[in-house]
């Protein structure tokens, strides 16, 4: 269990996420939603401690953050960022590094640690690029060699800043039917994610987030009730029973879009 306690964090001393609480459960997958700059990205940093916090606290499994070494903290989370570098190496390299948390200097991998990283790379379907550079790799299947890196780290939770961003919807599914199967295997899956429609269908809860601030925290069905999505986006979310389960959907709030003129 992560809980973030009265949660402010930001930088040069100005705050982007003000007076948060939260927890993070095993076995669930937890989607934060908001507009561009509401701290989505700011609160994933501060729960990992890759950013201090100025004022509350980050426990995990009741250990304040502040008391765990940076080794410590990687063994208990991984964290799939929003934008990465792509070196020039090869697939399963890449993935290994994952394992760098358990390993000491200088760095000799052991059988148990490929072991875990090619099981990782089946998990996100990567495995047939082992061999393969980085660099050569489409979006879609670069995606699932970083998700694998993150795996391999073989933690109890598990962090993605906007992991379906420039992939198919393929690979959007794909990559979300890997978020439940974590969740199943009772990690704490926390995802950004910006498809309201698809965080609505896939969170166990969804956190709303405006101007650094957590307006609200409950299941999907909760927030949809309370029309706090509405309220944030200036959007309308419908609902609908289909063979597939409960389905969203987004419209413009009013007809007649001046931006989209053609949308009814």
């Amino acid at each position: 269990m992560i809980q973030l306690r009265n949660l402010s964090a930001g930088y040069s001393g100005k705050p982007v996420i003000e007076k948060v609480t939260m927890e993070f459960e095993p076995g669930k997958v937890t989607v934060l939603v908001g507009p561009n700059g509401s701290g989505k990205s700011t609160l994933l940093k501060a729960a990992l401690g890759l950013l201090p916090a100025m004022e509350g606290e980050v426990m995990y499994e009741g250990i304040n953050i502040r008391l765990l070494k940076r080794k410590q903290i990687a063994k208990k989370a991984a964290f799939l960022t929003q934008s990465r570098n792509t070196p020039s190496i090869r697939a399963l390299q890449m993935v290994l590094h994952g394992r760098f948390p358990y390993l000491s200097y200088p760095r000799y991998y052991s059988k148990e640690d490929y072991e875990t990283a090619r099981q990782a790379m089946k998990t996100t379907g990567s495995l047939p690029y082992e061999n393969t550079n980085v660099t050569q790799l489409s979006g879609g299947q670069r995606q699932g060699v970083y998700l694998a890196m993150a795996l391999a780290q073989d933690t109890q939770a598990v962090f993605m800043d906007e992991p379906t961003t420039y992939l198919d919807i393929s690979h959007q599914f794909k990559l979300m039917q890997t978020a439940r199967s974590l969740a199943l295997e009772g990690k704490a899956v926390v995802l950004i994610l910006h498809d309201i429609s698809l965080a609505l269908r896939e969170g166990d809860y969804i956190g709303v987030f405006q101007e650094g601030k957590l307006l609200c925290f409950d299941t999907p069905d909760s927030i949809y009730q309370k029309g706090i999505i509405e309220q944030v986006f200036g959007v309308s979310i419908h609902r609908m029973d289909t063979p597939h389960g409960i389905q969203y959907y987004c419209t413009p709030k009013e007809e007649g879009n001046a931006l989209f003129p053609h949308v009814r």
